[in-house]
C-alpha cells in the first residue's frame, strides 16, 4: 500500500492557486478511510485486518456484558522468533493514551546480537495482575 503525504507546503511550492486548508486535506483523509473501513468500527476493522494479514489475535470479553476488554495482536514470525530467543523479554505499557483510556502494553523481545523485535501488543482494560493471565 503506497501512502502519501500532502501537505499545504506542498501546494504552496508548486504555485497552485486553489483555496486549500489542512482541515480539508485531513477531511478527505478521514472520508478515505471510512470508505475502507466499509461500515466496521475501529476494533472490527482492527480484527478485520489482523485476520487478513495472518496475524494472531486472542481477545477476551467483559465478564457481564460483550464490551471487549483485552486485545492481544501478534504477528506469526514474532512468535517464531520469541520461541526460538526467549531469554530476554521487556513489557512495557504506555497508560491511556488513547480514545479508549486503554493502557497498550508492548512486548519486546531480544536476539542474541542484541537486535529488539516487536513479540506482541496488547490493549488491556487496566494494569493488574489478573489482566496479564
Amino acid at each position: 500500500m503506497c501512502r502519501y503525504v500532502i501537505s499545504e507546503d506542498f501546494f504552496r511550492e508548486q504555485n497552485v492557486s486553489c483555496a486549500i486548508s489542512a482541515q480539508k486535506i485531513y477531511n478527505v483523509v478521514a472520508k478515505i478511510k471510512k470508505n475502507r473501513m466499509q461500515g466496521r468500527n475501529t476494533v472490527e476493522e482492527v480484527l478485520c485486518l489482523s485476520a487478513q494479514r495472518d496475524y494472531i489475535v486472542f481477545y477476551r470479553n467483559t465478564e457481564d456484558s460483550n464490551i471487549l476488554s483485552d486485545i492481544v495482536i501478534a504477528h506469526p514470525t514474532s512468535i517464531a522468533m520469541i520461541r526460538t530467543w526467549p531469554y530476554v523479554l521487556i513489557m512495557d505499557t504506555t497508560y491511556k493514551t488513547n480514545k479508549y483510556n486503554m493502557p497498550l502494553l508492548e512486548v519486546i523481545g531480544m536476539t542474541p546480537t542484541g537486535k529488539n523485535f516487536i513479540v506482541a501488543i496488547a490493549f488491556m482494560r487496566n494494569e493488574q495482575a489478573t489482566t496479564y493471565r
